[in-house]
Order: C-alpha cells, then structure tokens, then sequence
C-alpha cells in the first residue's frame, strides 16, 4: 500500500517565532501530499543546509569546487564558513529568532547564495526578491510576510529605502558590498566560522516564496525544509541525472523557485555552480566557455538567441539543457538539437510546487510535448467542476506530489487546492500515451521570455499616468520572446497616441513596476470590450491580439 501524508504535520517545531507556522492553511485545505517513493521519505528532524553542504565538508569533500562567481570562487569548505559567520551575525547581532523571516534582495551572486543558504541553517524563513522590484513591490511581501529583517546588495539600496519608509515592519536593513561599519561584511569578519544548523522539523516553513500574481497582489508560497530535498530527490534525480563532476549555470533570478534549483541541484550531489549578476544570451555563453559549463538552465528564447552566437563562444562542454519558464517551442527544441546535438528537456512546474513536476529524461523527449510527471507526482486533466477528462481532451492540470501550495494567509489557497489536487491554472492535453501537451495558461498571466506578468499589475500602473483614461493589457504572441506585453490604451480628451507618447508610457510603467514588466507594444483604442457590468473582457481582448500578431505574420 502507497504511503499517502494526508494532511498532518510534525507536532515539533523548531521555530520561536511561529508567524509562518500560524499562517499555514487549515488542514483541510492542504494538498494530499504523496510521499510513495523511498527518495522522498524524509526524517521528522531536518534542517536541509546539513545535507546541501555541511555533510559533504564532513565527507571529506569540503576541497571540492562548489561556487563560482565572476571574480571569486569556494569551496564547499568556503562557502561553509562563508555561511556559517552569516548565522552567527543573523543570531548573535542582528537578533534572528527562529521562525523570524529575512528579506533577501540581491542580483545572483555569491553572497546572495551565502546570505540564503545562512538564513536556513539559522532555522529563519527566507524571502528573496528581484533585484528589479521597485519599493512598492517590496513594500508588500515586507508587511504580509511581517519582516523585520532585510539583508540587501548596497548597490540596491534607492528602492530598499523607500520601502523602509512605506513598510514601517521593517525594521532594519543591512547592506553589504562597502565593507564599511554596520555593513554585513564587516560583521561577517569578526563572527566565528563555527555554527551548528538548528535542529528545525522537516515541515517546518523555511522559505516564502511570493507569486508574481494575476490580481496585482503576488500570493505567498511556503514551502519547508523536506521540500527543498524533494525536488531534488525528484526533477534532478530521476530526470535530470546529473553527475558530481557536473557545473551547473542558470538565467533565472534566485527569488524564482526555478532559479534556486540551479543552486539546490549541485549541491545536492556536490557538484559546482556558477552564478551571475547578468546572465542574459549574451552572458551565458561566454561563461559556459569561461567555466567548462556542463548543465544549463534557461528559458527557451534564451536558447533561441543563443543559437546566434554559436560560432562566437566554445560551449561544446553543454551536456544537458533545461528549458522552463515559458512553452518551449518544437522549432526552438529541432534548432539548438541541430546546433548542438542536444535535446532541450522541457518542464512545467510552479512556485507553488517548488520546482518541475513534470519533464522527461533525454531518451524519452516527445519534441513540443512538456512530458509526463516527474516519478513522485501524478498529473491529470480536469474540467472547469474538477471532473477527470479524457485524454486527447483540452483542460486544467491538476497534479499532486511530494511538494505543494500553502499559501500565506490567503483566501485563494481555496482555488489553487481542489479536492486534493494542486490545479496550476495551466490548459493542457495529455495524450494516449500520458505525455502532457502545453496549450495556454487559464487565468490572465503573460508569459514573456520566461517572466511570469500579471496584466492587471501593468494596467495599474498605466492609470496612474493623466493621459490614460482605461487600459486593458494582454500577452500577445512573439516569436522572439513567446508573447510580449500589450496595451490597449483608451486616452484622455484632445491627448495625440503618437510614438513619443507611447515612450513616455513605456518609461512611466518602469518607473511604477519592475521594468521587465513594461509594455513593448500600445496600441491605442477608442473603447475596450467590457461586460454589462463593465468589466474588461480579457479573452476578447486576447482574441484581438492573437488576430493583430497573426496579420503582421502574414505580411
């Protein structure tokens, strides 16, 4: 009989501060969680830094290359020390608690892995962000998560300040990359390199992950410690299958679940990793050829624009390629094979599931199919009253596992959770032989060159310009990114949409929001297609789009 955790948790926890804990869901609210295989039994004791890093130093590996940067590197040795002195200035300076929640804000870097790495082992809860949020976009994880604390990149201090000011739970930030008093790299350098991991529960939370979100409010993801295991124990060792010897590199920021997989995966069969602070497709590839890269993770219009510069940058050190973020294209997946003689692996997975869910191993790639659920999960498609469907039949994906949602106090724990079943708002088919097939996303979500963008966030930010008087923003299809954010953009009396206007909009929304989430095309309109009650018909507005992009494309 298959072992099924329902809905219980450990009656031990770690955490002084039990603020995250309190905020879980009810029970009954929770996924079942699936625990059928032997790699996902997990002790009631677990504080995951123990086997990502200390054991291997235990092990006799603490020589081993484990982290590089641009202009340094360390060993597994290293970067235990380098992790251990953050704990004892999170505990013995800076007053963390367990349980206590820190913000991390930071491009990918080392001290951005070291400050993450440490806030676990201290038996805190992590809460990284982007490094392109502006402070309104921080401000809100600040005072929904409740956080006192913020350890952040000097050179990101404008936009952390003036969250300071519109968060008052903040109640202290400390910046590193000045070594001057108070900054984290002098303390680091009077704090002790010894530090023994918190005893925490493997339930207990050590990582809020928030959503981009559909309705302009991200969701908070929690996740524990067992769950940092377990997409290792799933997607990158039953699909991925790397090696010790192998060098990982990634694209995705650190805040995205997806992006900390590149550094969870490596350690977790000590293997090394490289992180950089700009990893665009004109980046990657002069690493990968700078590093021996063996293990790439990116979106697929990164491997599109990288198939340009193929002839430039050696790379020939690639030996297996991931692809998520965004629908990979059978035309992306035919060129970079040809190009490399590597089969891009595709995979789907969520914040709210931690990582991918469902992939396929090299040897089993049906090229424009996702794949079928990573070994550990189980995936179906429903309708719109949670009835199975068919297969060969369009519907919601619903899947379950050893990883998923529980989000932070929200009341819409009760749409992503039906009846036991993770439902991830994505449309799929799966076909006779139970291989998933991407179709679209169910909800208002853009996907755009592997960023996740919430219309509604990009319309809020248009009204606040004078000239605007309604808006409605949908993705539109782009054969370079996937789609692009587009903006039907009603004026105000006697204002001309001209091509100077829409560059004072498109600067104006960079300025509001994250810059990525800015609108590369406005089209301007003299109405939007509303209900009778007057709300925006997204799915009309959708359809004009796709007819827009299917025109040009014929031309």
């Amino acid at each position: 009989m298959a072992t099924v955790e329902a809905h219980l948790t450990q009656a031990y926890t770690a955490h002084v501060d039990t603020f995250a804990r309190d905020n879980l869901p009810p029970h009954d609210q929770w996924p079942e969680f699936l625990f059928t295989r032997p790699e996902y039994q997990y002790p009631a004791r677990l504080n995951c830094v123990v086997p990502f890093l200390d054991r291997w130093v235990e092990e006799g590996h603490g020589d081993a290359p484990c982290m590089f940067g641009l202009t340094e590197s360390y060993t597994y040795r290293e970067l235990q020390q380098l992790v251990n002195r953050i704990c004892n200035v999170l505990v013995g300076k800076l007053g963390l608690v367990t349980g206590g929640r820190v913000l991390l804000r930071s491009a990918n870097n080392p001290m951005m892995v070291a400050t993450y790495l440490a806030v676990l082992k201290a038996g805190g809860v992590c809460v990284a962000t982007m490094p392109l949020l502006r402070a309104k976009e921080l401000a809100y994880p600040i005072q929904k998560a409740k956080i006192p604390l913020a350890l952040c990149d000097g050179k990101l201090s404008d936009e952390m300040e003036k969250a300071r000011v519109a968060a008052p739970e903040l109640q202290r930030i400390v910046y590193w990359g000045s070594n001057e008093p108070g900054s984290l790299e002098s303390m680091i350098a009077e704090a002790s390199p010894e530090f023994t991991a918190v005893d925490t529960a493997s339930d207990d939370v050590c990582l809020i992950a928030f959503t981009s979100g559909t309705t302009g409010e991200p969701k908070g993801t929690m996740h524990f410690h067992r769950d940092m295991l377990a997409v290792c124990d799933g997607f990158a060792h039953n699909v991925l299958r790397a090696s010790q010897s192998d060098r990982f590199i990634g694209s995705a920021p650190l805040a995205f679940t997806f992006g900390f997989g590149g550094v969870l995966f490596p350690l977790h069969i000590g293997a090394s990793f490289v992180v950089l602070e700009k990893a665009g497709p004109d980046d990657l590839p002069v690493a990968i050829e700078r590093f021996k890269v063996t293990v790439c993770f990116t979106a697929p219009t990164s491997y599109r624009a990288m198939l340009g510069k193929m002839g430039t940058h050696d790379i020939s050190s690639l030996r297996k390629c991931v692809s998520a973020g965004e629908t990979l294209p059978k035309g992306t997946f035919d060129a970079w094979l040809k190009a490399t003689g590597i089969k891009l692996m595709d995979g789907i997975g969520a914040t709210e599931m931690l990582h991918i869910f469902i992939s396929t191993v090299e040897n089993e790639i049906r090229p424009g199919a996702t794949g079928k659920p990573v070994p550990g999960y189980v995936a179906k498609i429903v309708d719109d009253e949670g009835n199975d469907l068919p297969p060969g039949t369009i519907g919601r994906l619903a899947v379950r596992g050893p990883t998923g949602c529980r989000y932070l106090a929200d009341a819409r724990q009760l749409k992503y959770v039906q009846n036991g079943w993770n439902v991830t708002g994505d449309t799929f088919v799966m076909d006779e032989d139970g291989y998933f097939w991407y179709q679209s996303r169910s909800d208002d979500m853009i996907v755009s060159a592997g960023y996740n963008i919430a219309g509604p966030d990009v319309e809020a930010a248009l009204l606040t310009h004078e000239a605007v008087v309604d808006c409605g923003v949908v993705g539109c299809p782009d054969e370079a990114r996937g789609m692009v954010v587009k903006a039907y953009v009603v004026l105000a009396a006697g204002v001309i949409g001209d091509a100077a206007l829409t560059t004072e909009l498109q600067n104006h929304v960079k300025r509001e929001i994250a810059p990525y989430k800015y609108p590369r095309a406005i089209e301007y309109v003299t109405q939007l297609p509303k209900t009778e009650t007057g709300k925006l018909k997204r799915f009309a507005l959708r359809q004009i789009a796709q007819a827009s992009a299917s025109s040009v494309a014929a031309e």
